[in-house]
């Protein structure tokens, strides 16, 4: 288990593996029966029938279905691009040394990661255009996730910064470096390595958030299943089909937190091999194992 892991929890021992590996064994088994029992009841009501499943192999249903899915990656992208950069603010402004700044930004943070995005939505929906100015549909379903997203963001930050050895501060405050500088330089890139499968967790919760846009009308995929039901009269069979859609993006969100980690693992660190780099005592990790010397070096 990599030291990572362990600050999370202890290395279990040999019969905390066993039960896990029997709980493990029992609960694929419950899942297994579960989904046994609920197709067995779809098919003794007639869900499997041919028919009913026949409108999603015609191109005009699949387009349909294919156009709700690009404006949920659209509206989730969007959202993203927004969320990532402003949550990192949010949490460099919850570390600031200025306390009036600490306090207003920590009281953004907290109401909106305390306010249900659903209501965010509703005032943007409802209580904005009474004050004059009316945000397009897209904007109505964006700006909302934006706002509670960044917030959770704001968090993950932080506490990914505040993960990593105070010594680290201290080190760059030794060589010279000002306190945005050793934050740029040497302290968020080594948190964001640490963050990466967090935040594409996070990602895939934005995701999901796109799913409200039915509240503000936005031709979003579920918001289509919904529609596709209404005219075929076989909602369960769209819902079905929305519900796969939503499980591979998820899946191959997952899949890319894992390449990345990977990718990272084997990415040579800060104060790589330099000349005689393959005589132990000669490489340049040995002259300067935290890498702060090229960063001072970088910046003077």
């Amino acid at each position: 288990m990599s030291a990572g892991n362990r600050v999370l929890f202890d290395a279990p021992g040999p019969r905390a593996r066993r039960r896990t590996r029997v709980l493990t064994v029992l609960s694929l088994l419950g899942l297994l029966a579960l989904a046994y029992v609920v197709v067995h009841q779809f098919a003794v009501n007639g869900q499997l029938a041919e028919d009913k499943w026949h409108p999603f192999t015609r191109w005009g249903f699949q387009s349909f279905l294919l156009d709700g899915l690009l404006m949920t990656l659209k509206a989730a992208g969007v959202a993203a691009v927004f969320a990532l950069p402003f949550g990192a603010l949010l949490a460099l402004g919850r570390l600031s040394v200025h306390r009036s700044v600490r306090v207003a930004v920590g009281g953004f943070v907290e109401f909106f990661r305390s306010v249900p995005l659903l209501l965010i939505m509703y005032v943007f929906l409802l209580a904005v255009p009474k004050t004059g100015y009316t945000f397009p549909v897209f904007w109505q379903l964006v700006l909302p996730v934006v706002l509670c997203s960044s917030a959770l963001l704001a968090e993950i930050f932080r506490a990914g910064i505040l993960a990593l050895d105070k010594g680290q501060f201290e080190a760059a405050s030794a060589i010279g470096l000002r306190r945005r500088q050793a934050m740029r330089l040497i302290i968020l890139p080594q948190a964001i390595r640490l963050m990466v499968p967090t935040l594409v967790s996070q990602m895939v919760s934005l995701l999901k958030e796109t799913t409200l846009g039915y509240v503000v009308s936005y031709p979003e995929l579920l918001n289509r299943a919904k529609s596709m039901g209404a005219y075929t009269h076989d909602f369960v069979q769209s819902y079905l089909v929305v519900t796969a859609l939503y499980i591979v993006l998820n899946a191959v969100l997952s899949q890319l937190a894992h390449w990345i980690e990977r990718r990272q693992q084997r990415a040579p660190r800060a104060g790589g091999r330099g000349a005689g780099g393959d005589r132990p005592g000669t490489g340049a990790e040995d002259r300067d194992p935290t890498g702060l010397e090229t960063v001072a070096l970088k910046t003077a």
